[in-house]
């Protein structure tokens, strides 16, 4: 059971400074005050303060009279400060919960309980358009770390009734804020209370990496399966979409990303672009992406195989024949080319911004030419799999571009080693790793292909108008 609070202002201000370790911690605040004739104290953390709204509730507390004090402080917070997000608290870890959000703490001698009062001031970024999901056409704000702002960003964009919005905590240490967002007469009763389960039983100490570690927590089977169980998006007109769709958005605090669930493969590529243009058009890009994310798995082992088997070529297709002469073996070119994007991925992120032009050029002429020139690599293939590295890009999902990538991998090594039974095995397998993948719900991954639901498939295919 919680430890309560005393009506001596002296027990409780020496059991928090205690706590807190005020002696320690610089940027815990304590001021003393006195208010209504008797002693008070405020605790705030240093950085979330607003302070001009604190200037006028000070202002406020020190003009009170004795006789304007209250028997309870649940009566003060209701009656008399004059602020709207206000509440009283008796138990010591929910005031401690609370402090350490950025709460402002009230005590004052002779109440049992603290005077909580919320005029954060979070440090935050302005509302932008996302770096990674960039929008050709439509809205360019952008979820930020703040939860507050990330909820609003949704509420401004469905003005209903039931868009519910419930706030759960996870995490020993850090208790970190998580907001389940969805429509109370469209979601998955089942799947809602199901999750709220796997939330309330995590026993985690914090959620470091935020969302990512929500998601290992609340699904832990089939950890070796690279396909996405869930849906990412920094775009608020995206989670907005889900929403209405009946899905469940999660909101971590501190994290500029909405997780959409359930989410099948479909959802994944399917981007909320699409619908920012006429039917025709959204359709076009729709069934571009789908198309292009197969020619990113299968070219490059579909090359090798050829190469391997080049009584197969006919003589339209003669011309893909490596000309030159192979010193590295092809499969070997292709496993080196694969890791040396990801090397030059990685450096492009942690470059300095003024020298990511110098360096990529210089990168470009030293792979590119030099490369081909020495041996190491033949022409061919750099084209193929430059396009390979340039396509990952047709969609935004890392997961899924990351899920195509290793399943190539199997594919290239399984077809170096058996020649058509490996290109066939790998076919197999990754077939196998969509299908037998489940989403969080526990339904089927490739739904409405399985089960079959014709008026779905279609809806995922091509863009349709819409309809009242």
């Amino acid at each position: 059971m919680s430890e309560k609070l005393s009506v001596r202002l002296k027990e409780n201000t020496s059991r928090l400074d205690d706590i807190l370790n005020l002696d320690i911690n610089f940027d815990i605040i304590r001021k003393g005050i006195r208010t209504g004739g008797r002693d008070a104290c405020i605790y705030f953390i240093d950085g979330f303060l607003e302070e001009s709204v604190m200037e006028k509730l000070l202002e406020f507390f020190y003009k009170l009279k004795p006789e304007e004090l209250p028997m309870t402080a649940q009566q003060m917070a209701d009656h008399v400060v004059p602020y709207v997000e206000v509440s009283a608290m008796e138990e010591l870890d929910e005031i401690l919960k609370n402090l350490l959000s950025g709460v402002t703490c009230l005590f004052i001698d002779g109440y049992d309980a603290c005077i909580g009062l919320d005029c954060r001031s979070y440090p935050m970024r302005s509302v932008d358009e996302p770096s990674k999901d960039k929008a050709l056409r439509g809205s360019k704000d952008g979820f930020v770390e703040t939860l507050v702002f990330n909820t609003a960003l949704i509420r401004r964009r469905i003005r209903s009734p039931h868009l519910s919005m419930e706030m759960m905590t996870a995490g020993k240490t850090s208790e970190t804020d998580i907001v389940l967002c969805y429509m109370s007469e469209r979601v998955d009763r089942r799947l809602l209370r199901e999750l709220k389960g796997r939330i309330s039983a995590i026993r985690v100490d914090a959620l470091t990496m935020n969302q990512e570690s929500l998601a290992e927590c609340i699904y832990e089977r089939k950890w070796y399966n690279p396909f996405p169980k869930f849906k990412f998006t920094e775009r608020p007109d995206s989670a907005s979409a889900a929403i209405l769709e009946g899905n469940i958005v999660i909101l971590v605090d501190n994290s500029p990303q909405a997780m959409i669930i359930p989410t099948s493969i479909f959802d994944i590529i399917e981007e909320a672009d699409d619908y920012y243009f006429p039917p025709v058009t959204g359709s076009y890009l729709r069934l571009s992406r789908f198309l292009i994310a197969i020619i990113t798995l299968l070219l490059t082992p579909t090359f090798l195989l050829l190469y391997q088997n080049p009584g197969w070529i006919p003589d339209w297709l003669a011309f893909i024949v490596i000309k030159d002469t192979v010193h590295v073996p092809v499969v070997w070119q292709f496993l080196m080319l694969e890791l040396a994007i990801d090397g030059l991925r990685l450096a492009a992120i942690n470059t300095p911004s003024m020298l990511s032009t110098p360096l990529s050029v210089v990168a470009g002429i030293v792979l590119g030419q030099f490369t081909v020139d020495s041996g190491w690599f033949n022409a061919e293939i750099m084209m193929y799999m430059a396009f390979v590295a340039i396509a990952n890009y047709t969609q935004s999902s890392y997961e899924l571009g990351y899920a195509l990538k290793f399943m190539r991998l199997i594919l290239l090594i399984l077809t170096s080693t058996f020649n058509l039974w490996g290109f066939i095995a790998g076919l197999i397998l990754t077939a196998a790793a969509i299908v037998g993948n489940k989403t969080v719900a526990g339904k089927s991954y490739i739904y409405p292909l399985f089960p079959l639901n014709l008026t779905q498939l279609k809806k995922r295919f091509l863009r349709l108008r819409l309809k009242e």
